[in-house]
């Protein structure tokens, strides 16, 4: 009996060990897919820290030649006051700096630096925002869940995401603001709302266009439903064909051209939401149409009736 015991024990921990080494498998799996995004955002990231770049540069160059325009106007009123002091003021003089205080055009100027200074702080405020979004987007995911705000992790998303998104489709967003901080991996969640939004990009390109191409829609939905929240993202697509449905969680999976996809995108999805958070993802689609992929994660680590 003792060796029965003892070898029934062999077996749990030979399971356990296995379940083990599949739970670091998909973890490095859905790291290095969040590497991978990372890398292919890149380009993306800076672009879009390049253009606020440029109107901040814009600005301050304004600014720069502005401030010596007035100080070259200071110096001359000082002058001219000193002049007024000691007696010693010329027609001359008085003649040289209303040359300078035309050629300045001061009132153009003073009206124009509030802005300048307005747009630079917008400009500098936006690549914080993305500087912000791609360290919380990028940082390591934890072997333990923490409490997130799940509003903000989509919204990082998106931000990390917008070059790829923006001249392909508008982006509507409807968060449910009385939606609690949820239990989960950040990084990973957020792995998934991008190969989700990417997902629906490709979807809308994918669109047959006859004459001016016009952009798609993509909507970003959260709510609080009975113990679950909520995350709906819809696009305008072309849809899902029937006969590949079953199968667009497969790993390696893709409909897609060689260098545009890997099938990696839609399986990883799976495994986070469903086996790493006790969550669903279903998905709704017509071809033609488009997709709306729905994610429901427990508001609590308690399990929640499905």
């Amino acid at each position: 009996m003792g060796g029965i015991s003892q070898m029934n024990r062999g077996r749990a921990g030979m399971r356990m060990e296995r379940c083990d080494e599949t739970q670091r498998s998909e973890s490095q799996r859905a790291h290095s897919q969040r590497m991978r995004s990372i890398g292919q955002l890149a380009s993306g990231i800076a672009h879009e820290i390049n253009t606020p770049t440029q109107y901040v540069g814009d600005n301050l160059r304004f600014l720069k030649d502005a401030f010596m325009d007035i100080n070259g106007l200071l110096r001359g009123g000082v002058e001219l006051l000193e002049a007024v002091r000691t007696g010693t003021v010329t027609p001359d003089r008085v003649r040289r700096l209303a040359a300078d205080y035309e050629r300045a055009d001061l009132g153009y100027v003073m009206g124009e630096i509030p802005g300048a200074i307005e747009h630079a702080m917008d400009g500098v405020e936006r690549i914080s925002r993305i500087v912000r979004a791609l360290k919380e987007f990028a940082h390591p995911g934890m072997d333990e869940k923490s409490t997130a705000d799940l509003n903000m992790m989509i919204e990082t998303t998106l931000t990390v995401a917008r070059n790829e998104w923006k001249y392909v489709a508008d982006l509507v967003t409807d968060f449910d603001p009385s939606l609690p901080p949820i239990p989960c991996h950040p990084a990973e969640i957020n792995q998934v709302i991008l190969n989700l939004v990417i997902n629906a990009v490709h979807a809308i390109e994918d669109v047959p266009r006859q004459g001016t191409p016009r952009k798609g829609v993509i909507t970003v939905r959260t709510r609080c439903r009975d113990g679950w929240a909520e995350i709906q993202i819809g696009d305008n697509g072309i849809g899902i064909p029937e006969d590949i449905r079953p199968h667009i969680f497969d790993p390696f999976f893709t409909t897609k051209a060689i260098g545009r996809g890997t099938g990696q995108g839609l399986a990883i999805c799976y495994p986070v939401i469903v086996e790493k958070h006790g969550g669903v993802i279903t998905f709704e689609s017509e071809v033609g149409c488009g997709t709306i992929f729905t994610l429901r994660l427990p508001l609590a680590e308690a399990t929640v009736q499905r």
